[in-house]
Formats: C-alpha cells, sequence, structure tokens
C-alpha cells in the first residue's frame, strides 16, 4: 500500500518524470524492500506465536490462524511479549502511514492546483480508490489488534479479519486495472 502511494504520488505530482521514476529498476527495488521488510515481520510474528504454550487446544474460531485468536488459547502469561509485537508493529506501521500520508498532502496539494475541474477529477478518481483501501486496512487492522480480548466476538473478529487481510490484496488488481481503458470497456 506504502508503494502504491507512491506510485499515485509520481503520477500526480511528477507525470513527465513518471516513466524514469517508476521503471522497471525502481520497481524492482521497491518490491525487494517491500519484500525485505515484511520477511522479519513475518517471521517475528511466527516465532512468536510458535513459542507460546496452549493450553485450550488448538482450534481455533477463524478459518485461519490469527494472532489475537491464538493468544485467546495461551495459557501463559504473554502481556510482555504482546506488547512487544504491538509496539514493533505499530512502528512499523506508523512508519508506511507516514509516507502514506506524506504521499497524499503532495497528491491533494497538486490537484488543488490543477485548474480545471476535469483534471482535479480525474486526478482525484486516480488515487481515492487507493485510500479507500488504505484507510480499511488501517482502520479495521488496528480496531482488530488494539481492543481488549474481553470485547471481542467471534463473529466481529471474523469480520473485521476477512476486512483488513483479504479485501485489500483482493481489490488492490481491481484499482490498478480501473485506470486500464480496455479493461473498463470490457466490464
Amino acid at each position: 500500500l506504502t508503494v502504491m502511494a507512491y506510485d499515485r504520488y509520481v503520477a500526480i505530482c511528477k507525470p513527465l518524470h513518471y516513466g524514469a521514476l517508476m521503471g522497471s529498476r525502481a520497481c524492482a527495488h521497491m518490491a525487494a524492500a517491500a519484500w525485505g521488510s515484511a520477511f522479519p515481520y513475518a517471521v517475528l510474528h511466527t516465532a512468536s506465536t510458535f513459542s507460546l504454550p496452549l493450553c485450550q487446544g488448538n482450534a481455533v474460531e477463524q478459518f485461519f490462524c490469527e494472532i489475537p485468536q491464538i493468544l485467546k488459547l495461551s495459557c501463559s502469561h504473554s502481556y510482555l511479549r504482546e506488547v512487544g509485537i504491538i509496539v514493533v508493529s505499530t512502528c512499523f506501521t506508523f512508519g508506511c502511514f507516514v509516507f502514506i500520508v506524506v504521499s497524499y498532502v503532495g497528491i491533494f496539494r497538486a490537484v488543488l492546483r490543477i485548474p480545471s475541474e476535469q483534471g482535479r477529477h480525474k486526478a482525484l478518481s486516480t488515487c481515492l480508490p487507493h485510500l479507500a483501501v488504505v484507510s480499511v486496512f488501517i482502520c479495521t487492522g488496528m480496531f482488530t489488534y488494539l481492543k481488549p480480548p474481553s470485547t471481542s466476538s467471534p463473529s466481529l473478529d471474523l469480520v473485521l479479519t476477512v476486512l483488513y487481510s483479504v479485501v485489500p490484496p483482493a481489490v488492490n488488481p481491481l484499482i490498478y486495472s480501473m485506470r486500464n481503458q480496455e479493461l473498463k470497456d470490457a466490464i
């Protein structure tokens, strides 16, 4: 989502330099940075989760193992571990969030300088779907991980988990493909 925000920024704020700034080499570097930062983050969560002793069985109330659900099954006092993971996750997420906000501030400043209403509409229609996905991802993820476990209901947990883990990756191809006129005509 952070790389997509940068792509939107370059497309709207520096359209004549888009080919140079978003070439195949730059895209490969951004993909490597995304994968390279996600891998240690995933290892942290996986190692922390697998080191928990489970005393209430091993069946979670969802269709995939989600950290809050696994913590409910743990019989150890994992408060410090949970706080540590939340701190690391918050720092990681905050860095991405700041980059996205800075990108969108630049985008909105550029859009407000566009003289024609049609130009402003075209620029906003390019980035608003992405901004909606970012908002859904961040809001539901924060609500899922920062709410007290005592206020959780299995159905609400399931809906929130699907909203932040399934919906953003599923709609990302749609967001990008909606800029393609051939695909719009086919739909």
